[in-house]
């Protein structure tokens, strides 16, 4: 069993980055989503990549020889959005804790994926709110439970990603928390060419 799991989500249709598949789009030289993989394997026993079965192979290509073992949980019924995307990802969890990620957070702090581990303990999650929004893919839940909350608000009809949250005993790790065990690039995503451009100079 994996003590500590990543669940990294790819499988959005990257609108607005244009053709391709954003997850696998070159970055200063690596594939994105290997940029992820490899920044959180330090303080993560596993990975799961939740996608859709047509990314599989390239994603796969893309974290070939990555340090800790990867496995696929795709996505059943695609094009339903990042709640269940994560619900799919975190039932594919062999262990009791998962951190959830976006397959487009390249700065994603290591340091501060393991204080999220710590403040989880003992709860459902430990979401960071860094200012007035919840950064719920960016977080670590108990996956079960999650996977639970997130079934339950898709039946329901809810489309508010942060609407599982209020099913779950959780922690809120607030701005101070964040600027003191982490950094605010932590939670940057790169969702357009111009923002590949950013990241791939500050890389």
């Amino acid at each position: 069993m994996s003590e500590r799991t990543a669940v990294v989500l790819a499988g959005g249709r990257s609108t607005r980055f244009g053709d391709g598949d954003k997850s696998v789009a070159d970055l200063a030289g690596t594939p994105m989503i290997r940029r992820v993989v490899d920044r959180i394997t330090p303080v993560v026993d596993a990975v799961v990549i939740n996608c859709r079965a047509a990314q599989r192979a390239a994603i796969a290509d893309a974290l070939d020889g990555a340090s800790v073992p990867v496995a696929f949980a795709e996505d059943d019924y695609p094009d339903e959005g990042p709640m269940a995307g994560m619900a799919t990802g975190l039932r594919a969890v062999d262990g009791e804790y998962a951190f959830v990620v976006a397959c487009d957070m390249p700065f994603v702090d290591a340091g501060f994926v393991d204080y999220l581990f710590e403040r989880a303990a003992g709860h459902d999650a430990a979401v960071p709110r860094p200012d007035q929004w919840f950064e719920t893919t960016h977080a670590v839940y108990r996956a079960a439970a999650m996977a639970d909350a997130c079934e339950a608000a898709l039946e329901a009809g809810e489309d508010r990603i942060v609407a599982p949250l209020f099913d779950l005993d959780f922690v809120v790790v607030d701005g101070d928390e964040v600027r003191t065990h982490g950094r605010p690039s932590t939670f940057e995503n790169c969702n357009t060419p111009e923002d590949f451009e950013d990241a791939a100079r500050r890389l």
